[in-house]
């Protein structure tokens, strides 16, 4: 923030400083035209804005949910590991193991 040399009485009214803040110089105190109630309104709701979005479910769901993500259930998937098996199994009847 630029600070006022001598109290300010020999800036014009209204001061723009090298940040281009306004600040109204005939009151004894310079705050910025900015911060105004109604600047300040504006961030009133932020902390309780709609999570629409989300879904809320109880722990024993989520708990349900956490379960079933250790396990492979999408069929596609399921085919390809059958058939890596598969391809495994005829793989096995190749090797020859010497003692």
């Amino acid at each position: 923030m630029t600070n006022l040399y001598m109290g300010g009485e020999d800036l014009p009214d209204d001061y723009v400083d090298e940040n281009g803040a306004h600040y109204n110089v005939n009151e004894n105190k310079s705050v910025p035209e900015d911060t105004t109630h109604e600047h300040d309104r504006t961030y009133e709701n932020e902390g309780t804005r709609d999570l629409s979005p989300m879904v809320q479910i109880s722990i024993k769901e989520y708990d349900k949910l956490k379960e079933q993500n250790k396990y492979i259930t999408d069929p596609a998937l399921i085919g390809m590991i059958d058939k890596m098996e598969f391809f495994l199994k005829e793989l096995r009847k190749h090797i020859v193991r010497k003692l």
